[in-house]
């Protein structure tokens, strides 16, 4: 028997109070680098939180207050925890115990940089499987504008239930920043959107608890174009100054003193800096998301496939200034050189080598003769990843003060902030800096090569 129209709004209103009242049961699908600091977030709040992996190490891990991101200490799992607010399982069979169903899944690219939203279809498939009436689903995982409505809804209606009338859906885009101390979950804005108004209030309800501004738009499609705008404007920007980088080298103007003077400007100008190429889940992908489906209006977006194509080829030119550099400066080619690179994660501080431009790097370099280790303290292992098949298993090297020494050069791709840059300017014969993080460190020598 179908509802009414008023009967839709008690529904509604009800659940509403749950979550105000901190009496209703948050699902996060997902346990990486979005999800589990949401769980923290919401369970720290007061809220009940259910995690769900596909992987059944990772609640096993929680339920034993350890964490497996290195930028998550396992004392904050503990606190977390021991409020038994906050549990995790791998048994999706519990999905419809949650008020709130939270989708934190990757959305990565295929081999034909086109969008891969298997994992979002197969999580709505099983949440499809076990949806009941005044359930909320939110979709977290960045996409294009329309996926909620023209991907997620139809098949969370192959349950029976109708959108809008037995359940709800709503769009609030991740902005997580791992390894980024000054912001946190709850204190960065959450954008939601939906395409009722019971949704967004319902979404606001729940968000509100546990996130210090909620910002409300009037669509999905806003919410998710509001992700994707957010990540494209830092690509476009990094591109721009990375080829100012190239422009500037030959004139002998160094890049990083420039930003760091224009900087100086109270208005009209944000500070990004050049790098060996962008990493991580986001900035390289997010693009490409509406480029692909910008083809379906007969738009091109040329612009920011000319930031992805300045992007994408930097590795091979700090390849190309690591070679220039060696003949410089140590009369050796790269053929049969000993490298060294410090750092291989995709960003400073995190764990994570998602599209990290320090994979494509290494291959680079060794497919030009020379021998290649790493130190990375926070990646003593390469991951297996779709890319860089070849790369899986390595380790890194252990940390000695005179482990420079060894080499004809140092190559710095990731600037994590635990390591020491002293001791490695202090025996390195060559420096390659892709970061500044030697002269951000207060160190300065002959030896070191901005890159």
């Amino acid at each position: 028997m179908f509802r009414d129209t008023g009967q839709q709004l008690q529904a509604a209103s009800s659940v509403i109070e749950r979550f105000r009242t901190k009496r209703a049961l948050i699902g996060v699908i997902g346990l990486g680098y979005v999800g589990l600091p949401l769980c923290i977030a919401a369970a720290n709040s007061g809220l009940n939180v259910l995690g769900f992996d596909i992987d059944p190490a990772k609640p096993k891990m929680l339920a034993q207050c350890r964490s497996y991101l290195c930028h998550i200490p396992s004392d904050v799992i503990e606190s977390a925890v021991a409020t038994e607010r906050f549990r995790a399982t791998a048994d999706f069979s519990r999905l419809s115990e949650p008020d709130a169903l939270i989708i934190c899944v990757p959305t990565p690219l295929t081999a034909h940089l086109e969008p891969d939203l298997s994992f979002v279809v197969k999580t709505a498939e099983e949440i499809a499987r076990h949806l009941r009436p005044d359930q909320i689903v939110v979709l977290e995982s960045t996409t294009y504008p329309g996926t909620t409505d023209e991907v997620l809804r139809p098949i969370l209606e192959t349950s029976g239930l109708k959108c809008g009338r037995d359940f709800h859906v709503a769009f609030s885009p991740e902005r997580e920043d791992p390894g980024n101390a000054s912001f946190a979950t709850s204190s960065i804005p959450k954008v939601i959107g939906a395409d009722t108004s019971e949704a967004l209030e319902i979404a606001r309800a729940i968000y509100s608890n546990f996130i210090s501004a909620v910002v409300t738009v009037s669509s999905t499609r806003i919410a998710e174009a509001v992700k994707l705008t957010e990540n494209i404007f830092r690509a476009v920007n990094i591109a721009l100054v990375n080829e100012l980088k190239m422009v500037y080298e030959p004139m002998g103007v160094d890049v990083w003193e420039v930003v760091d003077a224009a900087k100086t400007k109270p208005f009209g100008f944000m500070p990004f800096y050049p790098g060996p190429g962008l990493g991580g889940h986001c900035i390289p992908i997010d693009p490409f998301y509406l480029t692909w489906k910008a083809r379906e209006y007969g738009v091109a977006t040329r612009f920011i496939e000319l930031a992805g194509q300045i992007n994408s080829g930097m590795p091979q030119h700090v390849a190309n200034k690591l070679a220039i550099a060696l003949d410089t400066h140590q009369r050796k080619g790269l053929n049969g050189s000993r490298i060294l690179i410090i750092g291989i994660a995709y960003k400073k501080n995190v764990d994570d080598m998602r599209e990290s431009p320090a994979l494509r790097l290494m291959e680079l370099i060794e497919a030009r003769g020379a021998i290649i280790e790493y130190y990375d303290p926070l990646v003593p292992k390469i991951p297996p990843t779709r890319e860089h098949a070849g790369l899986t298993g390595r380790k890194t090297e252990l940390w000695t003060a005179s482990l420079a020494s060894r080499y004809d050069a140092v190559l710095i791709v990731t600037d994590h902030d635990c390591v020491d840059y002293r001791a490695i300017v202090e025996h390195a014969s060559l420096i390659v800096d892709t970061r500044n993080a030697c002269r951000r460190a207060g160190l300065k020598s002959p030896k070191i090569v901005l890159a």
